[in-house]
């Protein structure tokens, strides 16, 4: 008798994952994902958790899990009486020791959607390893369990397949990327946890030093200074799986301390870098069964902004941006025709196809998802299914300029028009946020993995904030040889040799050629607003370091957590983290961070406020 649910169990028992030999370190003989047909007759131990108990009249069937899947075991009166008796008292959760013999199941009871299916255990003895009180949420993957829940007994939820199936996806991918980074001639060099504060863009969080009171190491945000130090130390062929930490503000895909698989090459050109990437990343996913074709596509930074509204496309789907000024160069519409006839203002717009017979109520509360995205107001048109033009601003535009937009947007009835007004990269990001919302909200389908390039990306920004300029990647990033002169003259026109690899939509890793020249890396900090004093005073090793034969190096960091929270179709980089925090930055299961005694404080030279 099949007691299993087959809608709850998950894949962990695919074709993907082999037969493990017997472990004679083990308890067990066997995993519960392992045993088939040609197991039959075998006597074998295993061990796990009780995953349901049900009795049918007389005879105790009991599913076990472990890490590696689920079996069915019976448990006979007539075959081990004592076995049966203490089978009737476990409950779920309870970790035991099973041994008994291999048989096929009952005729018409096998679970093709297990494994295991076809066979389960004829139990002989029975060991109780532990009792455990009621879990606090069933360890089931169809179950809805609110996430704070599952954080604060992460223990318990660990036990959970996919959780189970997370880990040992991440374990997997890891390993492929070390075995393709090791056949390359690349040395892994650990790097220190502690080290200087050395800000690039986020907090560093900061360590107080005992022996040197008043002093402060930082955990590193990434290895960057430290393994160009490397190249220059002729390690040539560098790479880590790096734990880093930035104290920033949390989402979804980031949290206070992730991971990252660091790499730097020396005496290599951009092309260099991007290829030899390109290989062991299609070696490591192909390991996880998904082909990347090489060479990858490398799309320039603005042609990314000014198609798909981001610096990470998702190119699965189209709703691509168009710039539809010069329809409206001599509209009586004066906000577009203002910006036709403005330098660097544009009228931009993207076609969400489908929406445009949705309700008027519904299509004006998209002027507050808008405005999320930088929007002063959302001006829209829509081509409704009986070939009339509706929406607030439709009745400014003449035929010409309707029948204009028609053909520049490929609209069709039904379609819905979503326009941006103001500068390039306001109109671009105004645009890319409304392209993924609506994408969402039409449930535009999006098939398989998509990988690219986005290449040469400005060297600066300016902030509005500081009223300065900041490095679009980091400080220490080459620019485009032949702009270096407009260094003064215009900055913001620079850009650099930099490349982000794109995932499915993500940044799911960056990287970029180096500044090996002294004298030109001062110069970008001081247009980063460096004085000299304090140039020297937090970059100055590296700074003395390149002037003792830095040769050209480029690297690349791959966001694992991010990879990993693709890879396995999850939502969220906690699903693929053992031990993530929450959003405000807290660990729930141990209640960090928390206070510590003044007696820790004083040995650190410190008092809170």
């Amino acid at each position: 008798m099949d007691t299993s649910n087959s809608s709850a169990m998950p894949t962990l028992q695919s074709k993907s994952i082999s037969l493990k030999p017997v472990n004679q370190h083990s308890m067990h003989t066997h995993t519960c994902g392992e045993l088939r047909a040609e197991n039959i007759g075998e006597i074998v131990t295993l061990t796990g958790w009780v995953w349901r108990r049900r009795d049918f009249g007389g005879l105790v069937f009991v599913d076990l899990r472990d890490r590696e899947g689920l079996t069915q075991v019976l448990f006979d009166p007539d075959v081990a009486s004592e076995a049966f008796k203490t089978a009737e008292g476990i409950r779920p959760e309870w970790p035991v020791c099973i041994t008994g013999t291999v048989q096929h199941r009952s005729e018409g009871q096998t679970n093709e959607s297990l494994a295991t299916g076809e066979v389960e255990i004829l139990a002989s003895e029975i060991e109780v390893l532990n009792t455990a009180q009621t879990p606090p949420f069933q360890i089931e993957n169809h179950i809805d369990v609110n996430e704070d829940l599952r954080l604060r007994y992460r223990y318990v939820d660990l036990r959970r397949p996919r959780m189970a199936r997370n880990l040992r996806l991440r374990s997997d991918f890891t390993f492929a990327l070390r075995e393709a980074f090791h056949k390359r001639d690349f040395t892994e060099v650990e790097t220190p946890a502690l080290f200087k504060s050395t800000p690039e863009g986020a907090r560093d969080f900061l360590v107080p030093s005992r022996m040197q009171g008043g002093s402060f190491y930082a955990l590193p945000q990434s290895p960057q200074l430290l393994k160009q130090l490397l190249m220059i130390g002729g390690v040539e062929r560098y790479y880590q799986v790096a734990k880093c930490f930035r104290d920033e503000d949390l989402r979804a895909d980031r949290q206070p301390e992730f991971t990252q698989v660091d790499t730097e090459m020396s005496f290599v050109t951009q092309d260099d870098v991007m290829s030899e990437l390109e290989d062991i990343l299609s070696d490591a996913f192909g390991k996880m069964g998904i082909q990347m074709q090489t060479p990858l596509r490398r799309m320039q930074y603005w042609d990314a902004m000014d198609t798909y509204g981001t610096d990470k496309p998702d190119t699965r789907f189209g709703m691509e941006l168009h710039d539809v000024s010069n329809i409206f160069q001599d509209s009586s519409f004066k906000l577009f025709s203002g910006a036709a006839h403005t330098d660097g203002q544009y009228v931009k717009a993207i076609n969400a196809r489908g929406a445009g017979s949705s309700p008027r109520s519904q299509i004006d509360k998209l002027g507050e998802v808008a405005a999320g995205f930088g929007a002063k107001g959302l001006a829209w048109i829509a081509y409704r299914e009986d070939g009339s033009v509706g929406g607030p601003i439709a009745k400014f535009f003449s035929a010409d300029e309707l029948d204009a937009l028609r053909a520049e947007m490929e609209a069709q009835p039904g379609d819905l028009i979503l326009f941006a007004v103001g500068a390039r990269l306001e109109t671009d990001e105004i645009l890319g946020g409304m392209r993924l919302h609506m994408a969402r909200v039409l449930e535009v389908p999006r098939e398989g993995h998509d990988f690219l390039w986005v290449v040469n990306f400005p060297l600066f920004h300016w902030d509005e904030e500081t009223q300065s300029y900041a490095s679009e990647h980091m400080p220490f990033t080459q620019p485009n040889e032949d702009q270096i002169d407009l260094l003064d003259a215009d900055p913001l026109s620079i850009g650099s040799h930099t490349y982000d690899f794109v995932m499915d939509g993500f940044e799911a890793g960056g990287g970029g050629m180096r500044i090996h020249n002294a004298d030109l890396q001062l110069r970008i900090l001081e247009k980063l607003g460096f004085t000299k004093e304090r140039a020297e005073a937090q970059f100055g090793f590296l700074m003395e370091a390149l002037t003792y034969g830095a040769p050209p190096m480029g690297g690349f960091a791959l966001g694992l957590d991010r990879v990993c929270m693709l890879l396995a179709g999850a939502d969220s980089i906690r699903d693929v983290m053992a031990f993530p925090k929450t959003t405000s930055g807290s660990d729930l299961m141990s209640a960090a961070p928390s206070p510590v005694t003044d007696d820790q404080l004083k040995e650190v030279s410190l008092r809170t406020l």
